[in-house]
């Protein structure tokens, strides 16, 4: 049996009767486990084709581990004999020790949208003697829709799963139960793919941190919210009713509680930016306004060029980028707000390409009026006006 057809079958059991989710949630509570379902790439590893290294990063190859059933090292490299196909994968800092913590309050089960063959081998690197991950491994080829990902494939309710993952659009049906994480950039070529202005660890020379990156900091969010849901005793409902979507978004709301934002605009920033940022602050449990008072605590600004900039330092309010909310988000708490300061280098910086667009289209009005000038009498026309 494949495994499509070993989830279809199993999972029905979730909708069917033989085995209901009170039931399921029952054996969750005598182990006091929960499940999370883990993304691969940009989540747990960054990965690129051998093509498309650059020289600096030809170094890698020779410093990939030959060996993978030790569970050692965090450069390997795949060949995929049938397509012709190498690439090499680089470990997220962290990983072997968030695997095994992690496994002692949760299922882990991983689901990429790669094929077969790429997750059973990632898996096998990451969990050479299969300890941690014990649930289900899924990949495109066990799933109907290709670019979205599901958690009927995954034997449990929904109220007892947590999802990470750094792409939150494959889980539109599923928001409430993401723990949304930082992509993962060591290769250049990744930073190509998604986000051209950034560099990756390897251009930079360096990699997150061992015990405070983005691993390290999930890990302590994944042990407050397992907390929450089994052993906090203020939470007076019956432990079987239980949510951990509810008990995710208690610790979420909680980021950025007591703080007032305000989102000014200027030509570089339209109402869907602002709205966008306003819905992440609300996310954190902020609250956000649209008039300048005294009970606002923060201005979101990306530069100095807004009325609101100028009315934070004359009033004495924080003034922060909105790198402050992003921060926020993926790290799950609030950040010194001077470690986020709209600067006027990073105004220039911001300004850059809209002035130059600017004066390139200043420049092609002027060529034309010239051309009409010449050839009309556009000129002289508009001074007789």
């Amino acid at each position: 049996m494949n495994i499509a057809a070993a989830i279809k079958l199993d999972d029905s059991s979730r909708f069917s009767g033989t085995k209901t989710d009170h039931n399921q949630m029952e054996d969750l509570l005598q182990d006091k486990k929960l499940h999370l379902v883990l993304d691969l790439d940009h989540t747990l590893l960054n990965g690129t084709n051998l093509e498309r290294m650059t020289s600096e990063e030809e170094c890698f190859k020779i410093q990939a581990e030959p060996d993978v059933s030790e569970g050692k090292g965090s450069l390997f490299m795949l060949k995929f004999t049938q397509k012709n196909f190498d690439m090499i994968i680089k470990l997220r800092p962290f990983v072997r020790t968030f695997l095994k913590e992690a496994s002692k309050m949760y299922i882990l089960h991983v689901y990429t949208l790669a094929n077969r063959s790429y997750a059973s081998l990632v898996v096998n690197i990451l969990d050479p003697r299969r300890e941690y991950i014990k649930g289900r491994v899924i990949s495109r080829n066990d799933v109907a829709q290709k670019n979205r990902k599901t958690l009927d494939v995954i034997p449990a309710p929904e109220s007892a799963i947590l999802i990470l993952d750094d792409t939150k659009e494959v889980w539109r049906k599923h928001e409430r139960n993401l723990i949304p994480i930082e992509k993962y950039h060591f290769f250049s070529s990744s930073c190509q793919d998604f986000d051209p202005d950034c560099k990756s660890h390897s251009e930079m020379k360096s990699d997150e941190s061992e015990t405070e990156g983005a691993l390290a900091t999930i890990l302590k969010v994944l042990e407050k919210i397992h907390f929450m849901f089994f052993d906090d005793e203020s939470n007076g409902d019956n432990l079987i009713d239980r949510d951990v979507r509810r008990v995710s978004e208690t610790v979420r709301k909680n980021i950025l509680k007591g703080c007032k934002l305000l989102f000014p605009t200027n030509f570089m920033t339209d109402q869907e930016t602002n709205h966008r940022l306003s819905e992440v602050a609300m996310r954190l449990g902020a609250t956000c306004s649209t008039e300048y008072g005294p009970s606002v605590t923060h201005v979101v600004a990306w530069d100095f060029g807004t009325r609101g900039s100028r009315w934070a330092v004359k009033e004495n309010k924080y003034l922060v980028h909105p790198d402050w909310l992003k921060a926020a988000y993926f790290t799950w708490h609030k950040h010194p707000e001077e470690n986020f300061p709209v600067t006027q280098l990073g105004q220039l910086q911001e300004y850059l390409p809209y002035l130059i667009e600017e004066m390139f289209a200043l420049c092609v009005f002027r060529e034309v009026y010239k051309l009409f000038s010449q050839n009309y009498g556009f000129d002289k026309k508009m001074k007789r006006t």
